[in-house]
């Protein structure tokens, strides 16, 4: 987590989870959250066997490992991230068929690549939180050969997923509001032309954006609230927060998702803009 940044800057880069909260994050957030939505991104792209393809902001690498096997052995990945304990999470999971993957630390404004050196570009809810968005989308076109595809994932804004927008509504009542400005920090690139000026910025073409709908499922309202907390960089907001406020913050959540429970647990919905985008021959 960097310190001394402030406004919009300062809360995305704040973004940044431990070692323990990334073992976390990969057992029960991919799964419930972000996992689901890996299929669809790695389709958009459509890599083929024998390319070379680049997850950018990886974190413990489930988009990563699902490029591998869609490449086959004679393709080329490689995971990158800025988190040390997401890779380290990444590193640690038993590999999969297909391409071997690089492991790499390094940032998405400034990445340790060549030009022209990947087929493919893959980003699934990276982008919302480099601090400088159109530096990093144009070293994705950089890194792209002609004719190259990138296809990323980016939340759609939080009211558009009640489970975040009630909890980030807990926060700022019963904890900090600066909690609350790091749980909203995810949605911060909801508005689809933001999106897509971004990418035609950096002088991609055929862009699509799309909006995907998922859901968010948990086997109940207290394991939603204490596996995202756990896994998030508010964590020690809320344990700072005395018992009385912890208390009045899970109550909040409970009452505004009763209407999202049923036998199994807790389901609600969340959308995602999939944008994808390519390198002009």
């Amino acid at each position: 987590m960097s310190e001394g940044k402030s406004g919009k800057e300062g809360e995305r880069e704040q973004w940044q989870i431990s070692g323990s909260s990334a073992e976390i994050y990969e057992r029960h957030l991919v799964p419930a959250v972000c996992g689901p939505w890996a299929p669809f991104l790695v389709d958009l792209a459509r890599p083929r066997p024998g390319e070379r393809v680049l997850d950018l902001a990886c974190g413990p690498g489930v988009v990563t490992r699902l490029a591998a096997q869609r490449v086959g052995a004679t393709g080329k990945v490689v995971g990158l991230d800025l988190n040390p304990g997401m890779l380290s999470v990444a590193r640690s999971l038993p590999p999969v068929s297909g391409a071997p993957i690089e492991w790499k630390e390094g940032d998405a404004v400034a990445t340790p690549f060549r030009d022209a050196s990947f087929d493919v570009v893959l980003c699934q809810l990276g982008l919302q939180y480099f601090t400088d968005r159109p530096r990093a989308v144009r070293e994705m076109y950089r890194v792209l050969v002609p004719g190259g595809r990138l296809a990323l994932l980016v939340w759609r804004p939080i009211r558009y997923s009640p489970g975040f927008a009630a909890l980030a509504d807990a926060l700022g009542r019963h904890i900090n509001p600066d909690a609350a400005k790091i749980m909203h920090a995810p949605f911060s690139l909801g508005d689809a032309e933001e999106l897509r000026s971004l990418l035609k910025g950096a002088g991609f073409v055929g862009i699509a954006v799309r909006i995907g709908i998922g859901t968010v499922r948990f086997p109940s309202l207290e394991e939603f609230v204490t596996q995202y907390v756990a896994a998030a960089p508010f964590a020690g907001h809320v344990a700072k927060a005395d018992e009385g406020a912890r208390t009045a913050f899970l109550r909040d959540v409970s009452e505004a998702l009763r209407p999202y429970t049923d036998d199994e647990g807790v389901a609600f919905p969340i959308e995602g803009h999939l944008a994808f985008a390519g390198k002009a021959p």
